[in-house]
This record gives C-alpha cells, sequence and structure tokens, in this order.
C-alpha cells in the first residue's frame, strides 16, 4: 500500500502585517521588501496564541475534509522550530484538544523542512500496515523568535499551520518516490539559539549574540535553489518520471527569488509552481502544507494529479516527494 492525502485543513492568524506597517516599524520600504523576496503581507499570532493553538484549527478542518472523526486518528506527526513547551509535545496537546484519544503523538523538528519529511515518515507507517489514519501537520509561530529590529529578516516571516490526514490507497496512487537528506556541516548559517544560552555560548556557536533567528542570507540562497533541484530531481528519478510529467509543484515559500531560480534550473513552466508567500511570508513548517491545503481549494492540484513537494530548511535539510492526489 502506498499513502495519500485523504484531507488537508489550514489556519492563518487574523492580524495581518503589511509591508507599509513595517515601513513604521524599521528601516525598509514595501518596494525593496516586495523586489527581494515577493512578500507583501504576513499573518501574526496573538501574543497568547501558540503553535499548537494553530495546528488544532488545521487539524480538525483536515480531520473532516478527509470524512473521518478525531477517534480515527492512529498517529499525529507534528513538524514545528516553535513548540510553546519543551514537554509536552505540540502533538499530545493536539490529541487533547482534538480528542484522538487513540492516536499516539510525535513532534518532529526539521525546519522548513519538516512538513515534507513528516509525509515520508508517514508513509513509511502507512506502508507497514502500523497507522491506517495518520495526521500530518507543520505549525510555526515564528514572529515570535523574530528580531523585530533586524531589516534583513524580520520581513520575512509569518505565522501558520496546515495539515493533512493521510491513508492507505493502492500502489500507484498516494506517494510515489521521496528524497531526503541532511548537511550537519552548513548547521551555523540558520539557527535559533536556546533560551538557556549565555552570552559566551552564543558567541561561540556562531558569533552572534541573539535569542532571535539568525541566517546567512547568501549562503542559504545558495544552498536552496540547488538542493530544491537535486531534491526533486532525485525523487522523480526514483518515480521514473520527468519535469514535465508533473502538473503541480508546491516548494518551500522562502523567497521569491529562490523559487524563481529553482523554477529556472529545473525547466519548467513557472504556472506549474505553486505560490503564496505574497500573503503568508515564510511560516517555516507550515509553509508547504497551507500552499498545498490552498491549490487543492482553489482547484490547482486536482484528484488525479501528480505534484511535487520539496521543502528545504534549518541543519541544513531537504526533503521532496513524487505523489498523485
Amino acid at each position: 500500500m502506498n499513502a495519500k492525502i485523504a484531507g488537508v485543513g489550514m489556519y492563518l492568524p487574523e492580524k495581518v502585517l503589511t509591508n507599509f506597517d513595517l515601513e513604521k516599524m524599521v528601516d525598509t520600504s514595501d518596494e525593496w521588501i516586495t523586489k527581494r523576496t515577493g512578500i507583501k503581507e504576513r499573518h501574526i499570532a496573538r501574543e497568547d496564541e501558540f503553535a499548537s493553538d494553530m495546528a488544532v484549527i488545521a487539524a480538525k478542518e483536515a480531520i473532516e475534509d478527509a470524512g473521518l472523526s478525531a477517534e480515527d486518528i492512529d498517529l499525529i506527526l507534528v513538524s514545528s522550530v516553535s513548540s510553546e513547551m519543551i514537554t509536552p509535545t505540540i502533538a499530545c496537546l493536539v490529541q487533547k484538544q482534538i480528542g484522538a484519544t487513540k492516536a499516539a503523538a510525535i513532534d518532529m523538528n526539521s525546519a522548513c523542512t519538516g512538513f515534507v519529511s513528516a509525509m515520508i515518515i508517514a508513509q513509511q507507517f502507512i506502508k507497514s500496515g502500523t497507522y491506517q489514519n495518520i495526521l500530518v501537520i507543520g505549525t510555526d509561530t515564528m514572529t515570535k523568535y523574530t528580531d523585530w529590529e533586524d531589516r534583513a529578516s524580520c520581513v520575512l516571516f509569518g505565522d501558520g499551520a496546515g495539515a493533512a490526514v493521510v491513508t492507505p490507497c493502492p500502489d500507484g496512487d498516494g506517494i510515489l518516490a521521496f528524497d531526503m537528506g541532511a548537511d550537519g556541516t552548513k548547521s551555523d548559517v540558520l539557527s535559533i539559539p536556546h533560551l538557556k544560552f549565555s552570552e559566551e555560548d552564543l558567541a561561540r556557536r556562531g558569533g552572534e549574540k541573539k535569542r532571535t533567528f539568525w541566517m546567512d542570507g547568501s549562503e542559504v540562497f545558495k544552498f536552496a535553489v540547488r538542493v530544491m533541484c537535486e531534491a526533486m530531481n532525485c525523487a522523480l528519478d526514483k518515480a521514473g518520471m520527468t519535469v514535465s510529467d508533473l502538473d503541480l509543484i508546491v516548494p518551500h515559500q522562502a523567497n521569491i527569488r529562490i523559487v524563481d531560480g529553482a523554477v529556472k534550473r529545473l525547466g519548467i513552466d513557472p504556472e506549474k509552481v505553486f505560490v503564496n508567500i505574497q500573503k503568508t511570508g515564510n511560516m517555516s513548517s507550515a509553509c508547504v502544507p497551507l500552499a498545498l491545503c490552498e491549490a487543492i481549494r482553489e482547484g490547482k492540484a486536482k484528484q488525479g494529479d501528480t505534484i511535487g513537494l520539496v521543502g528545504f530548511g534549518g541543519g541544513l535539510t531537504w526533503a521532496s516527494l513524487i505523489m498523485k492526489i
């Protein structure tokens, strides 16, 4: 058996922060942000709104969309870098709030790659016959870790959650192939330090005396464009396909220049690439599932289509998969 998506859900916080709002907060402009990132606005979680709260809403939508109940869920997999608790996990908090009393619950952290990696893990459980109905969630409150005085990074991030229910399907449908990997030698180019680090620890680990998000933008850009193409082509090779066989690619929504660079390298029609970064910003683990949900709801990803998902993120990590929906 393969694993297919049976239902999707999403959540975006009510508060919207536009580029014009940011002009009043930091030395930047709508023109500068749009040209360099493609972002026009992003959603910001309330002070009392956390990754688990958003995950719950997206999860309920996905379960309803799949025509299931919470008690039908066997496993909850959550990807996030911004859990409000060290323990319990977001997955356990979601289990409690939705009433998925029979489900095992696991969190994982592969940053922006996480949802695609979690989908690959879900497939393994389904192929082995261990679980039947798996809830996969990507949720992040990146703005809670944003340095709002750093004009280079504060314009990038938004908050949100996306979810998918994954169930068994016959071979030839669902997830057909995947690629997944990491390069820990580049772990210092993108980081969110732990709050317990001393100033000396922070300086020793990266020279940045910050407890907020930090990134070497040029290094991440070069890595992202290259690895998105390599990961997608690797998954296509394993599936016995070429990029022309894809009806749609849903990439991690990090930066429009990264997406455009990868599209050119892949040689795919830009019309086959789903982009919503202009209204969400970079939501880390939530980018791919939320974009996938929107693509399905807008009819840009239809039943029977062959689509590619690809993500890259801190670690540095990457993952891609090819699936029929």
